[in-house]
């Protein structure tokens, strides 16, 4: 680069970082929230860095400063089409900039495994940035630990595609990345230790429900199928213009567009056929709109309930079959003796006025553990005196009713890693970052199972999803398994501020709609309360920063979709493919030698 261009970026970046680092700090230190001043963090640290080590790429390979902004395109374009930003077809040539630099790779260095890495690992790590910078609103370690490790685990994928090319050629090579990068999916849905599996590919279409009805047969992994065998056509027919100079070939092009319109099509036909049909429940949604960080667990129990009757009083009618709260609501709640806590026996005095109301919410909540139970897996525990006592905690929900004697409840099973679940607990390495985080080492308590919230007849289920549990496709299917013929989602969006998180966390939901086919009532402290219908259409949404209430009827459901029966299919037959091509690369590198 030119050294008289070259001195201007560096200054910019530089200021862009400090500028934004400081005013960072000065919110930090007045109670105040970072918006989007995270992303102008990281993009000046990216760039500043980039513009530091940009002579080194162009000393390991030629034209290496080009393959580097190449690559850099694709984490923009894969940005540009992630939810909630509107240009979704952005998605289906997202990857083909990194197909051109491995290309190139490949051709210049044969095996260079490092120097793929390196060029996947900026690309990623941009998409990442762009996509959900707003993680470090919720602190600063959080933020790293989203984007870093995230945007690491994401260049496997390209390693070993790159490896695999260049073992058994291009015809499996290419086929093998798909494979690759849906298993990395899959794991994100199934480990609990780095589970992250927000920017997974079938996720970028959630603002648009209606392309993708098709969603409960396939299931989110029947987009990143889709975006996968896009982008390869796609760079097919650049690679054949650009590299081998062959002519413009319309009928090599109809394929591409054939595999992008008719989803589409098809998907707008169920849509406008699909009917729901059905019961219908009245259902209210309430928004307190307590600031997470600052407001929300500072004030008072009695006040919080105040507040949240208020609401729901202006919202609740003789017709009225559920109130549904946000998540973790309230704290200090031991299911050993749940009946004498005030906030139950405040909430059973305030049903008395709606004898056909039942109230679903989020409790922050614990469990005592006697000497002659089964020790708890998530043991924790307080001295007083000479007794120690053993208990769990958990983020849970509950339904209660002025007239049912009993109280259902649910503990969260998917845990946020880092807030609610230490990753590597094993690892004493990590005790300060979790401390770091307000958690501890043992995380919260958990269910291994799904289940449904019944009435007294179980003619009406709905599903208790607690705030992160919404963003598992698979694992929403199991309250459907256990009962459910609606889903109600309890959360808390307000840590991330008035930024794209809870837009996309609120656009995930419609996906759990089509997936299941079931109406949803979603309660978000801050953020979005409303509703979504079985087509995952998003009815009547509060703006983020309003308190209030929503009211709505849903239509119930007790049909099972093939999605819900039969799961992430495509997911596990990518990972058949994955071990084979493995093995098949493995002996013929071993042959090779």
């Amino acid at each position: 680069m030119n050294n008289k261009l070259k001195l201007p970026l560096l200054l910019t970046s530089i200021a862009v970082t400090v500028v934004s680092g400081w005013q960072m700090y000065s919110r930090f230190q007045a109670d105040e929230l970072w918006g989007h001043r995270p992303l102008f963090l990281y993009l000046g640290l990216v760039a500043t860095v980039l513009l530091l080590l940009e002579g080194r790429f162009e000393r390991k390979m030629k034209s290496g400063r080009k393959l580097l902004l190449i690559s850099l395109l694709s984490g923009v374009l894969l940005a540009g089409g992630f939810t909630p930003m509107p240009f979704f077809p952005l998605m289906f040539v997202g990857f083909v900039p990194l197909l051109i630099v491995e290309k190139r790779i490949t051709d210049e260095r044969g095996m260079a495994r490092g120097a793929m890495f390196k060029y996947a690992f900026w690309g990623l790590l941009l998409w990442n940035i762009l996509s959900t910078y707003w993680v470090t609103n919720t602190l600063f370690m959080a933020g790293l630990l989203a984007v870093l490790p995230g945007t690491l685990l994401m260049t496997i994928p390209w390693v070993l595609f790159h490896h695999t090319r260049v073992r058994l050629g291009d015809r499996l090579g290419y086929a093998s990345l798909p494979a690759y990068w849906m298993v990395l999916e899959l794991a994100h849905l199934h480990w609990k230790d780095m589970s992250w599996p927000w920017l997974n590919l079938g996720n970028s279409f959630a603002r648009f429900p209606e392309i993708v009805q098709w969603y409960d047969i396939t299931g989110t992994f029947g987009g990143s199928l889709w975006i996968w065998v896009l982008n390869l056509l796609i760079f097919f027919l650049v690679d054949n213009y650009f590299y081998k100079k062959e002519k413009i070939n319309i009928s090599k092009s109809i394929l591409p567009a054939a595999i992008f319109l008719l989803p589409i099509i098809f998907s707008f036909i169920k849509y406008f056929t699909y009917k729901e049909t059905g019961k219908q429940i009245e259902v209210v949604v309430v928004n307190p709109n307590y600031e997470p960080h600052y407001e929300k667990f500072e004030a008072n129990q009695p006040t919080q309930l105040k507040r949240f009757f208020e609401i729901s009083r202006k919202g609740l009618t003789s017709e009225t079959d559920y109130l549904v709260f946000p998540e973790t609501s309230f704290g200090r709640i031991w299911h050993n003796e749940i009946e004498e806590s005030p906030v139950i026996q405040a909430f059973r005095g305030f049903l008395r006025d709606y004898p056909n109301t039942k109230l679903v919410t989020g409790l922050s909540s614990y469990r005592r553990f006697e000497a002659s139970e089964e020790p708890p897996k998530a043991p924790r525990s307080y001295v007083r005196g000479r007794d120690t006592t053993i208990y769990e905690s958990y983020n849970s929900a509950i339904q209660i009713a002025h007239n049912d004697s009993i109280i259902q409840d649910y503990f969260k099973e998917k845990l946020v890693p880092g807030a609610e679940y230490p990753p590597f607990a094993s690892l004493t390495i990590f005790r300060p970052i979790v401390n770091a985080l307000g958690g501890s080492m043992s995380g919260l308590g958990t269910q291994p199972e799904r289940e449904a919230f019944f009435n007294e007849d179980k003619t009406v289920g709905v599903a208790p999803v607690i705030c992160y549990e919404s963003i598992f496709g698979e694992y929403a299917t199991g309250y459907v398994r256990a009962g459910a013929n609606a889903l109600f989602i309890v959360t808390n969006d307000g840590w991330w501020d008035n930024t794209a998180g809870h837009v996309q966390h609120n656009h995930f939901a419609s996906l759990r709609a089509i997936e299941t086919r079931r109406s949803i009532a979603r309660s978000a402290n801050m953020g979005t309360s409303g509703f979504i219908n079985q087509r995952g259409d998003r009815l009547d949404g509060n703006p983020y920063g309003e308190m209030g209430f929503r009211r709505g009827k849903i239509t119930l459901n007790d049909k099972v979709t093939f999605y819900v029966r039969y799961g992430d299919l495509i997911a596990r037959i990518a990972l058949f493919l994955s071990l084979l091509l493995l093995l098949l690369s493995f002996v013929r590198g071993r042959l090779a030698k």
